[in-house]
């Protein structure tokens, strides 16, 4: 079979990009597989983020891109057996056997009645979402069309001495959102902050953070406001480190979509929550946000603790600071919850959406 697959993100590196290489580096070992996109060296880049072995796919041409001529594009795309399209909210016409869609983040501008993209519509073999969060903010005639294929996490725990470590891991990200802060990390630094200032002894919080170029000085800011406090930032690491620092933490905390209204910017939240999953593969504890893909992570008082206030989560890490029995006992539990969001489901579920 004859695979094409097409991220309109691939230079902006993220969840979404790892998800569908990941699709890729899957489907080659049985399948030939081209990823449309104009720079290669885009493709090497999440090869040595993410570890993928994408040797097997063969780069060609974005057929979607702008500059390639629709009857171009649909005269190539009738080469291929199947075409996995990670939609931005639109649907593109392709004279592929079969059409799969891949949404990755809640998508409310899918909910046009239009002929054109009921047709288009209509042509879609099958819609996979990464969340249920996701799939819950699509039109319901949309989603009734989809499965939910949580995305693949690999786990590389070390066996490293625990520390009291309370630790963040996420992209700091400011222009290209909109917002101050789409982590929240200035948050859960003022909370940390606050904790010590109340009593909070022998514990450091260490923010493990993705920085670009163009928001160096906004994240400047924030590095400047732990200054005199127990708190360290990890910037740009690899993945090695990151693991190091997974398995070394007792906690973790997340926090994005805190004080937003999410019925409005759902995106706002965490879609599904991948750095979660690998802090608990890693035995941290999450006490993280009771909002987005969170919820089908963590259950509640099991593997670890949901939080709707700032106060909750104070007194929730507290619970877990002064229990090192309960911390024990959680851990375990999270490392094998973990496990359930394995590269091997990932996929056997994708070829159940294939057939």
């Amino acid at each position: 079979m004859k695979v094409g697959i097409f991220d309109p993100y691939l230079d902006d590196i993220g969840g979404g990009e790892r998800y569908m290489m990941s699709i890729a580096e899957y489907l080659s070992t049985k399948h030939k597989v081209v990823i449309f996109w104009d720079r290669k060296s885009d493709i090497e880049k999440i090869h040595k983020q993410f570890s993928l072995d994408l040797s097997r796919c063969e780069v060609r041409d974005n057929i979607f891109s702008k500059s390639y001529g629709f009857l171009k594009r649909i005269f190539e795309s009738w080469k291929y057996d199947a075409i996995i399209f990670l939609s931005d909210g639109s649907i593109p016409f392709v004279l592929s056997k079969k059409l799969y869609l891949h949404i990755q983040q809640p998508l409310s501008n899918m909910d046009d009645k239009s002929f054109k993209f009921k047709f288009k519509l209509s042509r879609v073999s099958k819609i996979f979402f990464n969340s249920e969060y996701s799939k819950s903010f699509v039109d319901p005639g949309i989603a009734e069309r989809g499965v939910v294929l949580h995305p693949p996490v690999s786990l590389n725990p070390k066996k490293i001495k625990k520390e009291n470590i309370v630790l963040h891991v996420g992209r700091f990200r400011v222009r290209n959102v909109g917002e101050t802060d789409y982590k929240k990390q200035d948050v859960m630094i003022a909370v940390f902050k606050k904790m010590v200032d109340r009593g909070l002894k022998d514990w450091k919080f260490i923010l493990a953070v993705g920085v670009h170029g163009e928001d160096k000085e906004e994240f400047n800011k924030i590095q400047e406001s732990a200054n005199g406090y127990p708190i360290e930032f990890l910037i740009n690491v690899n993945n090695k480190k990151l693991w190091e620092v997974y398995s070394k933490a007792k906690l973790y905390w997340h926090a994005s979509g805190y004080g937003e209204d999410l019925n409005k910017h759902p995106e706002y939240a965490e879609h599904f929550g991948i750095s979660t999953v690998e802090a608990m593969g890693g035995g941290a504890v999450p006490v993280v946000i009771n909002a987005g893909g969170q919820k089908e992570i963590v259950e509640n008082g099991k593997n670890g603790f949901l939080w709707n206030t700032i106060d909750e989560l104070m007194k929730e890490t507290n619970i877990l600071v002064k229990n090192n029995k309960l911390w024990e006992k959680m851990s375990s539990e999270a490392a094998t919850r973990a496990k359930i969001f394995s590269k091997e489901r990932f996929c056997k579920e994708l070829d159940a959406i294939l057939l």
